[in-house]
């Protein structure tokens, strides 16, 4: 069986093609093209006309297609097939884009968030495979979640259910999600920024130059990128601390997710993807003093199992879901 996944983003789109053997699920190829500059169904007649051109490479037509996913920035309305004008999308405002794919192929299509999207292909793919109760946080540009409770996504009454980012950890603090001293705020790549250059600032006012101001060349320039080689790489003492803060406020997160959800995985993309070594240490400490005993005994926090790969295989298990009508 074959598949679509469509991912639309604020800067590129892309198609990627699925199979399913039946013993494995593979991506079999994919093309990116640019969004700026284009009105919405511009870009969804390329999508039309990319999808055409990628699968007709392998020798198949839309017919050979059994689903076709679409993962896109929220908000929207995912029974609808509606993209509600997302922030990193101008002009796509109320875009029916299941009914647009659906017509123009005539293959079950289905719409979600990115991180729904994730969600479903971490659970069916890759960490939370064979796990009823599932939840992954995109840990990325933002922190959103993805929910699998008892079997099935769950997205809430209007699609916002997840979205543990916008819950405030503190009065003061970074800010994400609009929000000062969120879990966002904590726990994101822009939010490690965050903390970073909080902290290069207070050193200066101490008479201190930190590395970390050094090697980014200026305050504004500090990324998680820069914190996170310095504090693995050469084992700064400064940077470590930054990413120990980020792991206890992580850790006040996951606990809340662990008390109300009770999940056997926790998966997390992003920069705990690629940091987990300096975040768990602090993570761990604070979930063990938070978490419902019963509960925590029974949920392992892992990174996604698909790696760097989990944007593709996004879009492709919404495609499996609206296959089987799910």
């Amino acid at each position: 069986m074959y598949y679509l996944g469509i991912d639309i983003g604020g800067t590129k789109c892309a198609v990627s093609l699925g199979s399913d053997s039946g013993e494995s699920f593979a991506v079999c190829d994919k093309v990116k093209f640019p969004t700026a500059g284009k009105t919405p169904y511009e870009v969804l007649d390329m999508f039309i006309s990319e999808s055409e051109k990628l699968i007709a490479s392998h020798s198949l037509k839309f017919s050979d297609i059994s689903g076709l996913g679409i993962s896109c920035g929220g908000p929207l309305d995912a029974k609808k097939g509606i993209v509600m004008s997302p922030p990193n999308l101008p002009g796509w405002d109320n875009i029916h884009v299941t009914e647009f794919f659906e017509e123009k192929t005539g293959i079950p299509s289905k719409l979600q968030n990115d991180a729904n999207a994730c969600a479903v292909a971490e659970w069916l793919f890759g960490a939370g495979k064979g796990f009823d109760n599932v939840i992954f946080l995109t840990f990325g540009t933002g922190l959103g979640a993805g929910l699998i409770l008892d079997g099935k996504l769950y997205s809430g009454t209007s699609d916002m259910a997840g979205e543990i980012g916008h819950v405030r950890l503190t009065e003061g603090g970074p800010i994400g999600y609009g929000k000062f001293g969120s879990c966002e705020g904590y726990c994101s790549g822009g939010g490690i920024a965050q903390l970073g250059k909080m902290a290069v600032t207070e050193a200066l006012a101490r008479g201190e130059k930190p590395r970390l101001l050094e090697v980014a060349g200026d305050i504004e320039s500090i990324n998680a990128k820069i914190i996170g080689d310095l504090a693995e790489k050469e084992n700064d003492e400064f940077c470590l601390e930054i990413y120990r803060k980020c792991g206890e406020k992580l850790g006040t997160t996951l606990s809340i997710l662990v008390d109300i959800l009770n999940p056997q995985r926790i998966i997390l993309g992003g920069v705990f993807m690629r940091s987990h070594g300096i975040i768990t240490p602090a993570m761990d400490k604070v979930m063990k003093k938070e978490c419902l005993s019963y509960a925590l005994d029974v949920c392992r926090v892992v990174p996604a199992g698909l790696g760097e790969s989990i944007g593709d295989y996004a879009a492709l298990s919404l495609a499996t879901l609206a296959a089987k009508g799910q």
